[in-house]
């Protein structure tokens, strides 16, 4: 920390930024200010400058509010409390939810830009609109998390963690969460003595919610999409919006190219999880479906062998994806090499994105396509980067706010072989 920490800086906000926060310049320095909305002038309190080339800070007040400023929708989170007392996870509340998509939208187009060297309107043939799932307007963004994980501090309160902090901060309600989320957290000041981390859960499949204590052991829930049925543990990965299987799920069908789907080709769901997008695909092929897929998680691999089992061609295999495909393209033989190359591969890596290594192992593999979702712009961008350097070309993209009132967005795109 420098001699700069604290200081207050009236400063004019000019964009938004990877990560949710705006930006902002003093005396030629970019800032990066949380809690504010480009196009505001706002006084902010320093809080790092470790970095030369750029300093955090904190909103304190609006001098010139933005005609998109609202109340926020945590009332903890807004302006009047204490920046390092303000609950992280809803750092877009004080932004109209229309708003937030197109600022969604401005991130997406410029990572694409930046990072890919595409222009995301040329290359589609219109602009791409983030889209809401349904019901979230009518809700305002509200009511959407099926799962919230909390943090428990010395006392035994429950709360979430201020934003970039370990910081427990008690609050009174969860305004994201769904209504049975909402009332089976113990947010009561010390109602959970001796734990250190809650998760509150609400499968799609059960009544009432779940509470899961220091991460205990998992057990097996069932999480209901359309008309299957996915297990799944407690523990483990799901989609947090209530609504995200059934869009990812829909908008999966929708970008593959039906033209380039056959029937006798070896399909791979990559980052499988508990097999909800082998499913997808599975459903465009039919029952005789040559079905693979991967996952690092053991039980998750055991849930998606019991989730796919109506495809008799369908395998869950352990592993990581990398090695998997390593090894995969070191050993197939040349027929199960042509039904790779017939094959489509789904893929919903983690946050960082797949990778070099990976996209290199997919590319020898050949396939007619890939389908890739992705839940960060900038890896998304540059992973399709480097599958045009690999010889697979961005045809189509959606965009989905799959998290309102976060700078998160989900997106799932088409990638073809270069004619």
């Amino acid at each position: 920390m420098g001699e700069s920490v604290g200081t207050l800086l009236e400063l004019d906000v000019t964009g938004i930024a990877h990560g949710g926060i705006s930006v902002a310049r003093h005396e030629g320095r970019v800032v990066f200010v949380s809690d504010a909305i480009p196009g505001e002038s706002v006084v902010a309190r320093v809080t790092e400058d470790r970095k030369k080339s750029f300093w955090r800070a904190d909103t304190v007040s609006v001098t010139t509010p933005s005609e998109h400023r609202v109340d926020h929708v945590w009332p903890e989170a807004a302006l009047d409390r204490d920046p390092a007392e303000r609950p992280g996870g809803a750092e877009f509340g004080h932004i109209a939810l229309a708003h937030q998509r197109t600022l969604k939208h401005d991130v997406l187009v410029d990572s694409f830009s930046r990072f890919a060297h595409v222009d995301l309107t040329e290359v589609l043939g219109r602009d791409v609109v983030v889209e809401a799932a349904p019901g979230d307007d009518a809700a305002n963004g509200l009511g959407w998390r099926t799962r919230v994980r909390l943090h428990v501090d010395e006392e035994g309160t429950a709360g979430p963690f201020a934003a970039r902090s370990h910081t427990v901060v008690p609050v009174t309600g969860l305004p994201l969460a769904t209504a049975t989320v909402q009332e089976s957290a113990p947010l009561a000041r010390g109602a959970m003595p001796g734990a250190s981390v809650l998760d509150v859960l609400a499968p799609s499949g059960s009544e009432g919610a779940r509470l899961v204590v220091d991460e205990q052991a998992p057990t097996a829930v069932t999480e209901v999409v359309g008309h299957r049925t996915f297990t799944v543990d407690d523990t483990g990965f799901w989609q947090v919006h209530r609504a995200a299987a059934s869009v990812l799920t829909e908008a999966v069908q929708d970008l593959v190219d039906r033209d380039r789907l056959d029937a006798d080709g070896i399909h791979l769901d990559l980052y499988g999880g508990v097999g909800l997008l082998a499913a997808a695909v599975g459903d465009l092929v039919g029952p005789k479906a040559r079905l693979t897929s991967v996952e690092s998680a053991g039980r998750a691999t055991e849930h998606a062998q019991e989730n796919l089992a109506e495809w008799i061609g369908a395998r869950a295999e352990p592993g990581r994806v990398d090695r998997w495909l390593a090894r995969t393209v070191q050993t197939a033989s040349r027929s199960e090499l042509d039904r790779y190359r017939a094959g489509t591969v789904v893929l919903d890596p983690p946050r960082s994105g797949a990778g070099r290594e990976v996209a290199v192992q997919i590319a020898a593999l050949q396939p007619a396509q890939v389908v890739y979702v992705a839940c960060d712009p900038v890896a998304l961008a540059r992973d399709v980067a480097t599958f045009a350097d690999l010889g697979y070309r961005l045809e189509a993209l959606r965009a989905f706010d799959l998290f309102p009132h976060t700078h998160h967005m989900e997106a799932v795109a088409r990638l073809v072989p270069v004619a």
